[in-house]
């Protein structure tokens, strides 16, 4: 993978590609910085001028509600100009190269980027070509990095705990092919999680996690002792090439949160997930939304973080 720095030479956050490696400063900077941007909305002010006369293109090789959705509120709640570029009716369908792709649209004086693409590593490739001024945040790449769901779910945990230093959390499901998980684990161990656990069966582990830091369990019903936040991953079916599961049912079974693993949880635990959900699958349908479920509050949180992630590179530099 190519090597970029998100930070520029004052310290200042120029891209946004990945949570591996960014200070505990600049993320609790950035987090600090959503919530400001949740109390002005709170008090009815949505609306901010920071990025007015910026241009942000989204650029989603991948299909997405939540991330595309959300990046385009937070653009255009800063004042930005907004273009959403539909990939399969773009010139990369004719064979345009993703360097083609990126030169043509700086001519149109773009400032920033948000890209999801299929390939691990595409959003660095990107940095890396960039021209100077041009900042690129990574919406998701292949099985790499998610960083704005990486703050948010940092974001919604801290909101709900008080705090990330010294919990326990516990992630289940595809832990293999999740880029959530990568930015998760990256981001809690930067702010000082006690624990970080994963959970699924042999086959959805990718090889050399626990030089991450994390627990690996196979048994879900150990993995949640005693923890403080659970973090469901939605099975990736689509990036999965062979067998890699007996049957949906039997996941359930084996690694699904239901009523009775929720009722041994502790009380004050509370249950995420990135969506989309696979009801019956990763959680008891009924569940999604329930008591200990912070769903919700986690695709309000990404407006607020993607504002804030924005705001710090485009913004600063206006």
């Amino acid at each position: 993978m190519i090597a970029v720095s998100q930070l520029d030479a004052e310290g200042h956050l120029q891209h946004l590609l990945t949570l591996e490696g960014l200070p505990a400063a600049t993320l609790t900077d950035l987090l600090d910085h959503a919530d400001h941007y949740l109390d002005a909305g709170r008090q009815g002010d949505k609306k901010h001028s920071s990025l007015l006369g910026r241009t942000v293109i989204n650029l989603f090789f991948e299909a997405s509600t939540r991330t595309r959705t959300t990046f385009e509120l937070a653009a255009k709640r800063l004042s930005a100009d907004v273009l959403n570029l539909q990939v399969a009716a773009s010139s990369t369908s004719k064979g345009e190269t993703l360097f083609d792709t990126l030169k043509t649209l700086e001519a149109m004086q773009a400032d920033m980027f948000v890209i999801r693409h299929d390939a691990s590593g595409a959003a660095h490739f990107f940095a890396a070509h960039a021209a100077p001024g041009v900042a690129i945040l990574n919406a998701g790449d292949g099985r790499h990095a998610h960083p704005t769901q990486g703050l948010l779910d940092l974001l919604t945990v801290r909101q709900r705990m008080g705090r990330i230093a010294g919990l326990k959390v516990c992630l289940v499901g595809d832990i293999l092919h999740s880029r959530v998980a990568r930015s998760a684990i990256h981001g809690l161990r930067t702010l000082g999680a006690a624990e970080i656990r994963v959970a699924a069966p042999p086959t959805l582990i990718p090889a050399g996690i626990d030089a991450l830091g994390v627990q690996v369990f196979h048994d879900v019903d150990a993995a949640l002792s005693d923890v403080d936040v659970v973090m469901l991953l939605r099975l990736q079916k689509e990036r999965m090439l062979g067998a890699f599961l007996p049957s949906l049912g039997e996941f359930h079974r084996d690694y699904g949160l239901t009523h009775q693993r929720a009722a041994r949880l502790p009380e004050h635990a509370i249950v995420m997930h990135p969506g989309p959900i696979n009801r019956g699958v990763e959680i008891e349908g009924d569940m999604a939304y329930g008591a200990r479920s912070v769903i919700l509050e986690q695709v309000n949180n990404g407006i607020a973080v993607r504002m804030a992630v924005m705001d710090r590179i485009l913004g600063a530099r206006s």
